[in-house]
Order: C-alpha cells, then sequence, then structure tokens
C-alpha cells in the first residue's frame, strides 16, 4: 500500500491544495517515509494533526511522552547524539520555557563544546496558542528568547508551502532546528508542491507582495492581518511591499535591505513582546548598516510589554491589527 508522501510523489500535478497544519503533517510523514532514523516525541500528538503518523508509523517511530518537557527533550537530543533525527513536539510554545536548560545548555553547545565531534540533528516543534483566552502561561510567543542563543536555527513560517519546505530542510539539517507554528494559520489552504525533494532554504526571506512606497517586515502570526492591512491601502493609491522572513535565525538581512532601498520607509509587525523582539534585531541592523537608505524614522508593531490577558475583550487588540498597521503605514507617508 502507499503511503501518502508516495501518493503526493507520483501525482503528476505540481501542487495540491492542502492546510497549514496538513502540510506540517506532510512534510513529517515525507521524511519519516525518507530516513528511518526520523523519529518522533512528544505530547499529544495524536491530538494535533498526528493522527496519521502514528497510524502509519507505530510505536517505534512515534513516541507519546509525559508531561515533562525537559526530560523528553533530553532524550531527544541523546538520541540525536546517538544517529537517530528526532522530532520533538513541544505542543505549547510557553512549554520552551520548561526545555530550555536542554535546548540551551546542550543542543546548542555540545558541538561546539566537543570541537566539532558531534552534531545534534534535532528538530523541536513549538505552537504558539496565542488567542483564545490561553491566558498568561500557555500563549507565549518565546521565539526572541531563543534568538540569542548561538548553535540554533530558528524558523517560523506563515504558509502551507513554507511550513512543508521548511520543516524538510529543517529534519534534514544538521543543527538543532526550532520551529515556532502559529496556531491560528493551521487552518489556512493554499497551493503546496508534490515533489517530496523540494526544499524551502533556512535563511530566506519571501517577498508575499511587491510594493514601491513602504516595505513591511511581518512576522509569524502578524502576517495575516498584515496582508489585510496592505489591501485596504492598495485601495488608497498605497503600494505596500510585505516580506515574510520565514527564518527568524538567522535573518535576511539582504532581502531588508534590498527593498528598503526601492521604498525608503521601514515598519516592522510581530506579535511577541515590544523588548528586544525579532523587530529591534531588524531595526538596529537596518540602522548601524542601511541608514542611508531611510526617508523616514522605522516603526515596529508588536505586544505590549505586559501578559497576555485571559478576558477575550482585552486579548482582542493586544496584538497589532489591521488598523494598527494601515495607520502606521500612514504615518511614513
Amino acid at each position: 500500500m502507499l503511503s501518502d508522501a508516495q501518493i503526493l510523489a507520483t501525482n503528476p500535478a505540481p501542487y495540491v491544495q492542502m492546510t497549514y497544519l496538513e502540510a506540517l503533517v506532510q512534510a513529517q510523514m515525507e521524511e519519516m517515509d525518507r530516513d528511518e532514523r526520523v523519529v518522533l516525541m512528544g505530547e499529544d500528538i495524536s491530538v494535533y494533526g498526528g493522527d496519521k503518523l502514528v497510524e502509519r508509523f507505530g510505536k517505534h517511530r512515534i513516541w507519546d511522552m509525559p508531561i515533562s518537557e525537559g526530560s523528553f527533550t533530553g532524550v531527544g537530543i541523546g538520541a540525536a547524539i546517538n544517529g537517530l533525527r528526532p522530532i520533538v513536539d513541544l505542543e505549547f510554545a510557553s512549554f520552551a520555557y520548561l526545555a530550555s536548560d536542554q535546548i540551551i545548555n546542550q543542543a546548542s553547545k555540545l558541538q561546539y563544546m566537543t570541537g566539532g565531534q558531534i552534531d545534534i540533528p534535532i528538530v523541536i516543534r513549538c505552537c504558539m496558542f496565542s488567542t483564545g483566552s490561553m491566558a498568561a502561561q500557555h500563549a507565549d510567543r518565546p521565539y526572541p528568547f531563543f534568538m540569542n542563543v548561538p548553535g540554533l536555527k530558528i524558523i517560523s513560517p506563515t504558509s502551507p508551502a513554507d511550513i512543508k519546505g521548511l520543516m524538510k530542510s529543517a529534519i534534514r539539517d544538521g543543527d538543532p532546528v526550532l520551529v515556532f507554528e502559529e496556531k491560528r494559520l493551521w487552518p489556512l489552504k493554499g497551493n503546496v508542491p508534490t515533489d517530496p525533494d523540494l526544499l524551502v532554504p533556512i535563511g530566506k526571506a519571501d517577498v508575499k507582495r511587491e510594493g514601491s512606497d513602504v516595505t513591511l517586515i511581518a512576522i509569524a502570526g502578524a502576517i495575516r492581518p498584515a496582508l489585510d492591512a496592505v489591501e485596504a491601502l492598495a485601495t488608497e493609491g498605497i503600494s505596500v511591499e510585505v516580506i515574510d522572513p520565514r527564518t527568524l535565525k538567522p535573518l535576511d538581512h539582504e532581502t531588508f535591505k534590498t527593498s528598503v532601498a526601492k521604498t525608503g520607509r521601514l515598519v516592522i509587525v510581530e506579535n511577541a513582546h515590544s523588548v528586544c523582539n525579532v523587530g529591534s534585531e531588524i531595526a538596529a541592523e537596518m540602522a548601524e548598516k542601511a541608514f542611508d537608505l531611510l526617508k523616514r524614522p522605522i516603526l515596529r508593531l508588536s505586544a505590549p510589554d505586559i501578559h497576555v490577558p485571559f478576558s477575550p475583550a482585552l486579548e482582542k487588540n493586544f496584538y497589532p491589527t489591521k488598523d494598527s498597521i494601515v495607520a502606521a503605514v500612514r504615518r511614513l507617508l
């Protein structure tokens, strides 16, 4: 019986419609079919879209772990050292804090501390459940926390095609890769390549929409209100170029600079807290190395420096919205 990956590989069509979550599962299935060293471990795997993986690969390749994130992340790192290529699913991104000692002190440092004698080919999935009254302990977007750590790669794709291509690149990579998904993107549908060997390179941003007046860099879940805002601005004759970094470490500063050289204006939108976030790093790089390209000051939109509220009424406008993005763009013109 052919697997889903094999069926897609023999499909004459170059693309197939699927959701973000389906593309994510498909990427894992194809890589597990391709390489028997790939294993998956984590919490509630079958609950959040992984039932097909459990059905196909069984308990020898899919390990349902207890609620002890630090412990099973350590197991994954040990498995990677000993020749496997683990995918560790932490479920909630906030749980990455509990596994942070293993991620930072072990996964990111062991290759350096052993003089390159060992590799840590591990992928750590973290989903950002940042809305839906998940409250402070389950709603963080902690990717900036890990950007300060040498030895880690971090991706946060926003389309079905990109999550499939980048997830496959992450699994094949020899270094630790953190994947930060946004739950609000899971239902998003799009065309996904059927070629099982078509990868999206880590470290390359994507221009989602070309424009000439303002450059807008939208990170992770901020892409949806950003695109809505750009559509509204287009009706006023304002042309905005939208860039999705896709990879947060390393950042593709060259693509950002190329765009700002054209527009002279930059807005950065993300849902992480305002202090020391991705926008801070991009803004610092642009101010240091591309200041002469800017016609106006850089604007950053992000969540305030307070914890995510449980209240739906307070949560509603906690993150940048279509209206706040429209207002920011207008300020630069």
